[in-house]
């Protein structure tokens, strides 16, 4: 077997990467491949998931996903994913008291408004990821940060030139990082006129609720308000985005799957949709201290990718793993990452996903997929297109 990689995956297993998880689980959880530990098996993605022998920064002070000083490396190194405590506690403890259930709460009716509004008037064939699945979650999160619905489209055209640097699609495109650049300049300084604006004027979004624990005295820096706001517009977005397309793609060969989600798509079924093919198949880590995890030693300084796919579809941890069941139970997956890291906007995520997907499977009827386009990125993992033909 080769040694497993990140980079140049073919269309096909791009397309549906379990076998290739699959085959290197088989062989054991844990992998070495030039330097970088994999961890495929579920107990191991835990174990470094929520372990403390493990960060998001490099012992030396690196690991920042950005190699040169830049716009794009200040952005980023305040998104609170890329954080270790003690400053990862102390911001989230700050963005929890801000972004509270009850804001999702508040926020369903809007989901099912906009979810209806972009349904309305679908042409019998349409791309569904530019129709349905990459709008919605951009213009709920605009909805969230108290952004103007007409800067929506902007926005995410410069969240998907962020997602550039991603160091899979960096090493495909020489200019990735000029892009990538461009695009945080620009956020950073979108953010910081609204943030302006809504300190004289604030409302009841998550800026303005940011920017007022900041004037209380909260240890709020301005440089972490914007990443916070640029981390939600990228992060949530793209992983919505991902699922949504997925779920009708795994849904088109399942017809008894998608006549039990047309009864209803509850959060269960939601967890489901995660577990089976989730929005990002690798999260890295770096060993802060030398480790054993599934046996297998782990020195300090290492580089660790922790494959969510793969550990998602473990048959040591998850029955029939590979079969979409919807009424699953007990299981819990790793589609939202685990630990102090486990995503922010994910009760927001559920939410879209339920209102969002059990409105388009409404609108869809019976539907076919006419075509499939993956972009070359096994991390951030989903189509960047899919053609749909719907019923009547």
């Amino acid at each position: 077997m080769k040694p497993f990689s990140l980079k140049d995956w073919p269309d096909e297993d791009l397309h549906d990467p379990f076998p290739v998880f699959a085959r290197y689980l088989a062989a054991g959880p844990v992998h070495f491949a030039d330097g970088t530990c994999y961890v495929f098996g579920h107990d191991a993605a835990v174990e470094v998931l929520t372990g403390a022998s493990f960060g998001r920064r490099s012992p030396s002070g690196g690991g920042s996903p950005v190699s040169v000083p830049s716009a794009l490396r200040t952005l980023v190194e305040n998104w609170l994913v890329f954080l270790d405590p003690p400053r990862h506690t102390e911001l989230r403890s700050v963005l929890n008291k801000e972004f509270s259930p009850s804001v999702v709460t508040n926020l369903r009716p809007r989901i099912t408004e906009i979810a209806r509004d972009l349904l309305t008037g679908l042409p019998r064939t349409f791309d569904l990821v530019e129709r349905f699945s990459a709008p919605l979650p951009i213009l709920v999160i605009s909805e969230l940060l108290g952004v103007p619905r007409e800067d929506s489209e902007w926005l995410r055209d410069r969240a998907v030139d962020l997602q550039e640097a991603s160091s899979v699609r960096a090493a495909a495109n020489p200019d990735a990082h000029a892009v990538a650049d461009r695009a945080a300049r620009e956020l950073r300084d979108y953010f910081l006129a609204l943030m302006r604006t809504l300190r004289f004027e604030p409302g009841d979004d998550l800026v303005s609720l940011m920017v007022s624990a900041q004037t209380r005295g909260e240890p709020l820096s301005s440089d972490e308000i914007v990443g916070t706001c640029v981390h939600l517009m990228t992060a949530g977005h793209e992983t919505t985005t991902n699922v949504l397309s997925k779920s009708v793609l795994a849904l088109a060969s399942r017809p008894e799957a998608l006549a039990e989600l047309r009864r209803g798509v509850t959060p269960t079924a939601v967890e489901e949709l995660v577990r089976f093919d989730p929005p990002v198949q690798a999260v890295g880590r770096w060993a802060h201290q030398d480790a054993v995890v599934a046996g297998v030693e782990i020195p300090a300084g290492t580089r660790v990718m922790v494959m969510l796919g793969a550990a998602n579809r473990d048959p040591a941890r998850f029955a029939a793993p590979d079969s979409l069941d919807l009424s699953r139970a007990g299981g819990r997956n790793t589609g939202f990452g685990l630990g102090i890291h486990y995503c922010l906007g994910a009760a927001l995520a559920r939410a879209e996903l339920e209102i969002g997907l059990g409105l388009l499977l409404a609108a869809l009827g019976d539907y076919t997929v006419d075509s499939v386009k993956f972009p070359h990125d096994i991390v951030f993992h989903g189509p960047h297109s899919v053609v749909v033909t719907r019923s009547g």
